[in-house]
């Protein structure tokens, strides 16, 4: 049996504490490879044009894309907290502050992993466009020039993939705490 006066009152503001911790270094563990993904995947679509790329291509968009998003997640990972706390008009142990972000960016993945597995699997008769699947999976791209196996479809294609929207959504979720008005 455990005596009343063994639990002190600080024991649950420490667990809270810690769950607290346990979320912000995932997330940023998250948000750096996120970025790290999507600034890696606009490699090919720069490198599927070679040096020819003209600016008003619409291959520049998607990796103008991919890069900003990609740039913002590594940053996000690498910035102070109370910076992050300060741009988002939130107190920097507000749990949102690294939660929220890191819901949509599982959310997003989810999805995209899902959408990537279908865009392969999809028989040839649907005629998917190319345009739309590149902007909905950036790794389609991989699909349009050779024909990966599925084993690397699940294991790199996919999760690169969810990798590219998850940094889209922890985009989003920041977005959403920075310009959401205060209650």
């Amino acid at each position: 049996m455990l005596k009343p006066d063994v639990l002190k009152s600080g024991t649950a503001v420490r667990i809270r504490l810690m769950a607290g911790r346990a979320i912000r270094i995932t997330s940023r563990i998250a948000f750096l490879l996120c970025g790290l993904i999507s600034l890696f995947t606009a490699a090919p679509y720069v490198a599927e044009r070679g040096e020819d790329l003209p600016v008003q291509s619409e291959w520049i968009v998607f990796a103008a894309a991919l890069a900003v998003v990609g740039v913002f997640n590594v940053t996000l990972a690498a910035l102070p907290r109370s910076w992050i706390a300060k741009a988002c008009k939130k107190d920097r142990n507000d749990e949102q502050l690294f939660s929220s972000p890191f819901k949509l960016l599982g959310g997003f993945a989810a999805i995209s992993y899902l959408l990537a597995l279908v865009a392969y699997f999809a028989p040839h008769s649907w005629n998917l466009d190319p345009q739309l699947m590149l902007a909905l999976c950036p790794m389609y791209l991989v699909k349009m020039t050779i024909d990966p196996p599925p084993v690397a479809i699940f294991f790199l294609l996919a999760p690169m993939n969810a990798g590219v929207y998850g940094a889209l959504g922890s985009t989003l979720g920041y977005a959403l705490l920075a310009f959401r008005r205060r209650h």
